[in-house]
């Protein structure tokens, strides 16, 4: 008999409000996270547009000596995180051992920002101005280590390096770690704060940014006049418990993780597989992991990145596995708001999907304003709807192939 794993806790730091709440407040009522850029030159670049996060005060959970020794990513890896233990209600050592928790954060491309920073002092100043805590500022599983750190967590510690389903696939291999038998426990999740010149650069010459000027409008998965992904950064972090474990401690349960599936396109290394294949796969590895029927599902969180490619193969993909049920579920893309988080967005969008379980309320698609005719399912255009939400499926697509699909379940005893 499998273990059975709820989600215990949540926390969050996004372009839409540092904890998950008022990010998911923001995300109800259609607000839009993306602004005029602030992190990078835009003088360099054709790119002006971002959805970064405001205000974060990092010394607000992390001595102030330690954060300047950690990277933007782990910074906000670690204040989510504590927000996610907060939220559970239990103290690691005393609520449970530490050896029974274990951490699993994805980041798809780690501490770029503290790279490129250190990379000019020693190519301006030379090799003594470089700082000694660089190797560990910037390489992807420091936020994972920082975390066991941070709050004693002694189980497995990992990393999921998987582009932009890094978030989606570390809260699954977390999953299977319960299920194993092996933790009761983990804080799992992705994380990433890379919006660097570079970063844009590389993603504006590959013509997957949109070029549109006006933040709040450049971000329109699904729409025809879709031009591209606007870059965001943030983490998300949910706390994923046995399910006798948390009956036990009386823990609020946000729902329950039923299913997971990962699959590997085997295509190209930015362009999805002709009609969403290895995402059709990753999708009916999920429903018959979850022992569910397709038409169980209420609701799926898309990866609707505002690209061509990804929002016609994933439509795709969905009518494939669905059949006519795809046109009586929801699909919305998050992404509309908070732009795409890279690593982080597979977590991010996995405690939406708790929550529009919880609330019953479908998150919009905002920005939609002129229908595609290849795309033509429920894409909850511009405002949020109410809805009973038993069961709710998220993807997560990521460069180099990577596929991964979560669902989640109304939590029922």
């Amino acid at each position: 008999m499998k273990r059975r794993i709820v989600v215990t806790g949540i926390g969050a730091v996004t372009p839409l409000g540092n904890d998950a709440f008022s990010t998911w407040s923001n995300i109800k009522n259609g607000v839009s996270g993306i602004a005029p850029a602030t992190m990078f030159d835009v003088e360099r670049v054709d790119i002006k547009i971002a959805a970064e996060v405001k205000d974060f005060a990092p010394e607000e959970f992390i001595d102030r000596k330690e954060a300047r020794r950690m990277g933007r990513y782990s910074q906000f890896a670690v204040a989510a995180s504590k927000m996610a233990v907060k939220d559970a209600g239990i103290e690691i050592g005393e609520d449970i051992q530490p050896e029974r928790v274990g951490v699993w954060i994805g980041s798809g491309i780690g501490g770029l920002a503290e790279f490129e920073e250190q990379h000019r002092k020693f190519i301006e100043k030379g090799q003594r101005r470089v700082n000694p805590f660089t190797i560990p500022m910037f390489i992807p599983d420091m936020a994972a280590g920082q975390v066991s750190i941070e709050l004693g967590a002694k189980g497995i510690n990992n990393c999921s390096v998987t582009a932009c389903a890094s978030g989606a696939n570390s809260i699954g291999d977390a999953f299977r770690v319960i299920q194993k038998g092996d933790v009761e426990m983990m804080i799992a999740g992705g994380t990433e704060a890379t919006i660097t010149e570079m970063t844009v650069a590389g993603f504006s010459n590959m013509t997957a940014l949109s070029k549109n000027p006006d933040p709040k409008t450049a971000s329109r998965p699904f729409d025809k006049n879709r031009d591209g992904f606007v870059i965001g950064e943030g983490a998300g972090i949910v706390v994923l418990e046995e399910l006798e474990h948390a009956l036990a401690r009386n823990a609020h349960i946000y729902g329950e993780l039923i299913g997971y599936g990962a699959t590997g396109d085997a295509h190209h290394i930015t362009t999805p597989a002709p009609e969403g294949e290895g995402a059709q796969r990753a999708m009916k590895l999920a429903i018959a992991d979850a022992e569910i029927s397709p038409e169980q599902v209420d609701y799926i969180n898309a990866h609707g990145t505002s690209t061509y490619y990804n929002d016609l193969n994933e439509t795709l993909a969905i009518k494939e596995v669905f059949k006519d049920h795809a046109y009586t579920l929801s699909v919305s893309s998050t992404k509309s708001m908070t732009g795409h988080l890279l690593g982080a967005t597979g977590a991010i969008e996995a405690i939406f999907s708790l929550l529009a379980i919880k609330e019953g309320i479908l998150p919009p698609t905002i920005n939609y304003e002129t229908p595609d005719e290849q795309l033509d399912l429920d894409y909850v255009p511009n405002v949020a709807k109410k809805k009973d939400i038993q069961v709710a499926l998220t993807n997560s697509l990521g460069f180099g192939g990577h596929n991964a699909t979560l669902i989640f379940k109304k939590f029922s005893k």
